[in-house]
């Protein structure tokens, strides 16, 4: 097998399980678009979003760094896999200690508005903390299972995670609503405890989740030993730290315009403008799967291919077909805009405006990504560092300085900005530091027709479906013409 199709079909199956995990977590979207208020559903977004920066700080980038040190001593792989696991203990233990005794303090700051009750807050916190600490577990047993390649059984267990969250939120949205108002058996004991529309039950849903993914890697969790390498894990923990604000860094660009949305717009609509956003937000989802199944498939398998002779080539030639599928993803679903909107309610079809922007980001997100693999391979993980704290000193300043005029469509802009300055810096120092033949000329040529194809569907032809997708043809049969060569080179190939 062709080392491009192997690079495909492992891509293939991490892409299918996160895509099928995000769709079905999308239409839940859709469901509570429907069922909150926008100033409920801010609520929800705000409090996920403050849960993005703390994955990234409990897994303390220990997913990287143990693919690293796989490859760096294939011959003390379980002293690896206990160092990483031990870190994530240790930092598990010291956030629970620095959350626990300050329960009142955290609820007061994530509140955004004066009509949930203060004693909800509390519950919430208490729910985020106990699911953040238990998927914290699961990231170096994660990493273990696409290690030993097997993205069958990765899938299996993110699609069972995400089936028992929405079957949870089914119940608690739909069941037992019905059940109380029907008066079926049981109705009496239901509507005992019951609170209708209680957003603390999506929080509740998650951390039972949570619980099941955790048993379901307790085979990979049981052949953790206490056989610990002390040099290695200091080794490791120095490794993991730039990747750790690096990560942050991207957590902020991604989650900190719908924080600071919640605080400098006016109490009186801020949690409503946030519940807009988030929900549009959504939609650009789509692209957001394909970077991240990319993602998955590709940094296992960078690590692997660094001591082949021509892996630079390999890489560049990814990257070439990386930048085709993202350009045709992103005027596809823009194309379509008129009918993924059908999947939020249509209160909130007022921000669609800030989809295009937030969609080119993750283009250039996943674009710096691929090229993010040439300061993991040469150990200067520090320039991670430095480029996404560049990408979210610019989301800070942007939001900061256009929130309270332009609202969320400055955030939307701020993404495109800060992702776009990441891809390039990514791409200057990487050519300086770890040279990969990328086709430059190319890629950018399809990247500049993809954006000039969706700005004559959305703003042009104003979202009109059948031109969008007869550009989006017309785009994607051009793109096959110029590559058919190469195309008929790889499927041959055994």
């Amino acid at each position: 097998m062709s080392t491009a199709k192997k690079f495909a079909g492992q891509t293939a199956i991490y892409g299918l399980s996160t895509i099928a995990s995000r769709m079905l977590n999308f239409f839940l979207t859709s469901a509570y678009t429907r069922i909150y208020s926008k100033s409920i559903y801010g609520i929800f977004s705000n409090m996920f979003s403050y849960a993005s920066m703390l994955q990234a700080l409990l897994a303390f980038g220990m997913e990287t760094t143990f693919f690293r040190y796989l490859n760096k001593h294939e011959d003390k792989k379980p002293q690896v896999y206990n160092n990483a696991f031990a870190a994530i203990i240790c930092i598990t233990i010291l956030f629970l200690l620095a959350v626990l005794p300050f329960l009142n303090t955290i609820a007061g700051w994530v509140a955004i508005e004066n009509t949930t009750p203060f004693r909800d807050y509390r519950l919430y916190v208490i729910y985020f903390a106990c699911f953040l600490v238990i998927d914290a577990w699961c990231v170096v047993p994660f990493a273990k299972v696409r290690a030993a390649g097997r993205p069958g059984r990765y899938g299996f267990i993110k699609l069972a995670n995400v089936v028992v969250f929405i079957a949870l939120n089914l119940i608690f949205m739909y069941v037992l609503p019905f059940i109380i108002s029907h008066h079926y058996p049981g109705a009496g004991w239901v509507a005992s405890w019951f609170k209708k529309g209680w957003l603390g039950y999506i929080f509740l849903s998650n951390l039972a989740a949570s619980a099941l993914t955790f048993v379901l890697l307790l085979p990979e969790i049981l052949k953790l030993r206490f056989e610990l390498d002390p040099a290695m894990g200091r080794s490791m923990v120095i490794y993991s730290l730039p990747i750790l604000v690096a990560n942050l860094s991207f957590i902020i660009n991604e989650n900190l315009d719908k924080m600071l949305l919640a605080k400098l717009l006016p109490k009186n609509i801020s949690s409503e403008q946030l519940g807009i956003y988030a929900a549009c937000a959504k939609i650009s989802v789509f692209l957001n799967l394909f970077v991240q199944a990319f993602r998955l498939g590709a940094e296992p398998f960078f690590f692997s291919h660094a001591k082949n002779k021509n892996s630079g080539n390999t890489y560049a030639r990814i990257m070439d077909y990386f930048v085709i599928a993202v350009s045709i993803g992103f005027l596809g679903i823009t194309a379509n805009i008129q009918v993924l909107k059908y999947f939020i309610g249509s209160t909130f079809w007022v921000g669609l405006p800030c989809v295009p922007p937030l969609l080119f980001g993750y283009v250039s997100l996943g674009i710096y990504m691929n090229l993010s693999i040439w300061y993991k391979l040469s150990d200067q993980t520090k320039y991670g560092l430095y480029i996404s704290g560049v990408g979210a000193v610019l989301t800070i300043a942007l939001n900061i300085i256009f929130i309270p005029k332009f609202s969320y469509m400055a955030s939307a802009w701020a993404s495109f900005a800060s992702y776009s300055v990441m891809m390039v810096l990514s791409y200057i120092w990487g050519q300086k530091n770890y040279p990969i033949p990328y086709n430059i000329k190319k890629n950018l040529a399809y990247i500049m027709a993809s954006i000039v194809f969706v700005f004559l569907s959305f703003y042009v032809f104003k979202q009109n479906i059948f031109i969008g997708d007869a550009l989006l043809a017309i785009f994607a049969l051009i793109t096959f013409y110029i590559e058919r060569k190469e195309l008929m080179l790889i499927f041959k190939k055994k």
